[in-house]
């Protein structure tokens, strides 16, 4: 699944290590994304809240109905964390058959976890700022 195909048909993003902190880029991104009618559902275990969506500690922690609508796991955070957060996500595919997307921000690289992830179906992006992409295609030279 090519960008433009995951970016124009998907639209409910988990974003794994969401901060409050507007200054950081992980809600700048986000609040992008919810900008542009992404439905987006913040992961972070020290928060409760962020840009007015509950927060969740983790993903298994998200809510029945929200697991069954998540399609992009979106993380930021290090590399050595990808592992666990993919093996949540290969959970909550397997039980509810949505997600179809992990999306590394620009930095993360963790091939051993885009391979299993990739062996039960998912898409992966690793090394991508997603808003950077969105931008790319949603932007018009007229």
């Amino acid at each position: 699944m090519a960008f433009d195909r995951i970016l124009k048909q998907l639209n409910v993003i988990a974003i794994v290590g969401l901060s409050k902190d507007s200054k950081k880029d992980s809600n700048c991104v986000a609040s992008y994304l919810k900008r542009e009618g992404f439905i987006v559902v913040p992961i972070n275990p020290s928060t409760r809240e962020v840009l007015g969506e509950k927060c969740y500690p983790s993903l298994t922690a998200v809510s029945e109905d929200l697991k069954r609508r998540i399609e992009i796991v979106n993380i930021f955070r290090p590399s050595n964390e990808i592992s666990s957060i993919v093996n949540e996500a290969i959970e909550i595919r397997k039980k509810y058959g949505n997600i179809s997307v992990i999306w590394m921000q620009l930095g993360i690289i963790d091939f051993q976890s885009a391979a299993k992830a990739e062996s039960v179906g998912m898409k992966v992006v690793m090394d991508r700022c997603i808003l950077i992409e969105h931008q790319r295609l949603t932007r018009s030279c007229s």
